[in-house]
């Protein structure tokens, strides 16, 4: 019988296919946002932290904050350093944002391909957002409040922009 690790280094040589898939890398990020979820929950049930009843209100700021939140991680110029050491910078790709390529092997290119993507990150800003309402849900309402208004700031812009240059074009 092959040992597991063998028969699990085999899985993710198959699972490949000749690509830079880092699967090893990968588990790793899993396990520490398992472990982040763990620690808030074990933080909660030590402070006996009641659980809220969100209210389609909440969900809807906590969603545009999330939103906003991972644009601004993934894609603003101003948070570039903490991508740097994980991307090459490579130009814009839309008013305000970035596009950078990920870059090495291993973990660095899992946690790069983690921090140039919006989607991704986007699980991890709305843990965050539900494990600040349940641990300090006064200072959480205000930051996704801050970060929601933004959200809708930042779709006016664009709506202001495309009204004037279709205004423009008429």
């Amino acid at each position: 019988m092959m040992p597991l690790h063998e028969r699990l280094h085999r899985e993710a040589h198959a699972y490949k296919d000749g690509n830079d898939r880092p699967l090893a890398a990968y588990t790793g990020l899993m396990a520490v946002y398992g472990a982040a979820v763990a620690g808030i929950a074990a933080a909660a049930r030590s402070g006996r932290r009641e659980l809220p009843d969100p209210r389609p209100w909440d969900v809807a700021l906590n969603a545009l904050s999330t939103h906003q939140l991972s644009r601004l991680l993934t894609k603003d110029p101003v948070t570039s350093p903490l991508r740097a050491p994980f991307t090459r910078f490579e130009g814009t790709s839309a008013p305000a944002e970035l596009k950078e390529e990920v870059r090495g092997t291993g973990a660095r290119k899992a946690v790069g391909e983690l921090v140039t993507c919006p989607f991704c990150v986007g699980l991890w800003a709305a843990t965050a957002c539900t494990a600040g309402s349940v641990l300090a849900p006064r200072a959480t309402r205000l930051a996704t409040a801050t970060l929601a208004a933004l959200s809708v700031a930042d779709f006016l812009q664009y709506a202001y922009a495309a009204a004037q240059q279709a205004a423009g074009e008429t």
